[in-house]
Parts: C-alpha cells; structure tokens; sequence
C-alpha cells in the first residue's frame, strides 16, 4: 500500500509545483502558494488514505484548506499524519530565484513532530558523517568532522547556509575555516536534504531556518540514512506559548533525526518549481510541462528519481 501511496503522492506535488511554475518570475508569492495550494488540496481527494494536516498552511482561521487538523485523502485506506508546504520559497518563485519545490512527507501518526512556525538552529550532514557531527560543536569542528569522514581538505568541504542577517556571524566562522559556502536566498529543506546525495556538492547545512521545514527534511534524511539535529530558536515568549500548546515538552531539548521523524514507515516526496540543489524544475513544452520528482520511502529504503513529462 506504501509503494503506491508514493507514487502517488508524487503525482500530488507534480500537480502543485506546475501550478506554482506558472507565476514564476511575476512578483506575485500569495498567487503562486495559492495556485499550488489548491491543485494540492485537489489531488489529495483522490487518494486512498486517511490523512491529518499535522505541518501545513497554518491554522483553520488563517487558512481555508492544508490547515492544521485538516483531514485529507477518500478515507479509503492507511491513516497517516501529513506534513505539507505546497511552495516552499514562494519568494524564490515570485523572483525568479532557485531552489523552490513542492514537498510532502506522511508517517503513522505521531511519527511526525508537530513543529510550531518558528524558528530551529540545524545541522545536516549525509550518511558518512551520521553521529559524528553535534549540533552543540563549533562550525570549525563540525566542518573537519565532516572533512575527515568524507577524505576531503577543509577547504573542499562545502556548507550551504540561508543568506540572512542573523547568520553573519556562523559565515565569518566558516570562512576563518577556509571551507566553501553556498548562501542560498531561500529553501533549506532542500538544503538540509542535499548532503544525503553523494553526488551533490553539498556537505552539510548549517545555520537557523524554519521549524516545520525542519521536520520535512527531517523525513527525507530519515528515508537516505543521513543525520539532522536541531533545537527550537524562538523569537518571543507567544511562540513558546504556541510550542508548549502543541505538546513539546522541553523548548531547549536538541533533537536529532528520529525525534523529528520517527519509526520506519515514511513516506516523502518533493518535485522541482525552479532548478536548484535537489532538484530540477518545471520545464512547460509546447504541449505540457516535463517535473523532475525525489519519492523515498523508509521502510525499504528505496529513492525514486522520476522525470514525468506531462500533457495538457
């Protein structure tokens, strides 16, 4: 039953990211989450499971469908809990700018951490370097963790950070080591995914991000055997409010891949909107659009790279 839920869940982020690819580069962010929004939501009333929102558009009064609580799916088979972004970097869309991807994962419920919308600190790395790295190390000593487990000079060890003002000081950090940054204006579950694939030029994230999107990444590095540990970085006591109402116990807990994700049974899918570190984007022919789609499921293991060219 798993096996066909991702492939059919695949077909359910194919549909959101070519509805998000059509407002690309026209300035417009709330169209473009909007447009894949709705095809998402659609798609789901046609698949056999029995799902609950539990990371989605925010809650029932501020978002009229993938809201918190939300139940999606024909109720027809398996109940999973679902955590959803329909456009992550919807400013990457509106802008022209990379790494924008539709994503999803599912899991049993209670597999999947119920993260507030705030902030958490990560770090990532790609199976190599799985329980050597901690979240509480310098960057310096991170990086030649990874470094050494890899075989790599320093300086040949590449770490993607979110360009943003608050990580000034991590960036100067990271240069003093001599190590390659790549600064991404948005989408760190992609970059927190990007290590796992040997191939990739990435070898760790680091820095501090959203926190439901750490979950979602959380799902795919659980599926490719790699390692993310974060810690909730809140920006005012309301959000701690918000956490401790969603059931987190401890707000200065550091977590580590399984208590974001837990178990054995996760099913996780991202397709492309704009090209970037995971993923190809939407490419529209002349009579349709061809996707390029990541499926991965924990249970065997197994990592689906489908290329889907589709007709309108």
């Amino acid at each position: 039953m798993e096996r066909n839920l991702a492939l059919e869940f695949a077909r359910v982020t194919e549909e959101a990211a070519i509805a998000a690819a059509k407002w690309v580069g026209k300035g417009d962010k709330n169209s473009a989450d909007q447009a894949a929004v709705n095809l998402m939501r659609k798609r789901f009333d046609s698949i056999d499971v029995d799902g609950t929102v539990v990371i989605g558009e925010g809650e029932r009064d501020e978002a009229p469908m993938l809201f918190i609580g939300e139940h999606v799916g024909n109720k027809k088979g398996p109940k999973f809990d679902i955590a959803v972004d329909p456009l992550e970097c919807t400013n990457s869309v509106a802008y022209g700018r990379p790494n924008a991807i539709s994503v999803l994962a599912a899991a049993p419920h209670g597999c999947l951490l119920g993260a507030p919308d705030t902030y958490m600190n990560k770090i990532a790395v790609g199976p190599k370097a799985k329980g050597k790295v901690d979240l509480d190390n310098s960057p310096a000593e991170n990086i030649q963790i990874v470094a050494d487990v890899l075989k790599k000079d320093v300086g040949e060890v590449t770490v993607v950070v979110l360009d943003r003002d608050r990580h000034k000081d991590l960036i100067s950090q990271i240069r003093a080591t001599e190590a390659r940054i790549i600064l991404i204006p948005d989408g760190d579950v992609s970059g927190a995914i990007a290590p796992c694939i040997e191939e990739n030029e990435v070898d760790m994230l680091l820095g501090i991000g959203a926190a439901p999107e750490g979950v979602l990444a959380a799902a795919a590095i659980k599926c490719m055997g790699g390692e993310i540990q974060a810690r909730f970085a809140f920006r005012n006591n309301e959000e701690k409010k918000r956490a401790k109402e969603m059931g987190i116990k401890d707000l200065n807990a550091k977590m580590h891949t399984e208590d974001l994700a837990k178990g054995n049974n996760i099913v996780f899918s991202a397709t492309g909107v704009i090209t970037g570190l995971l993923l190809e984007g939407v490419r529209f022919t002349s009579n349709g659009a061809i996707t390029h789609s990541i499926v991965m499921r924990s249970k065997s293991g197994t990592i689906r790279h489908i290329k889907a060219i589709h007709k309108f």
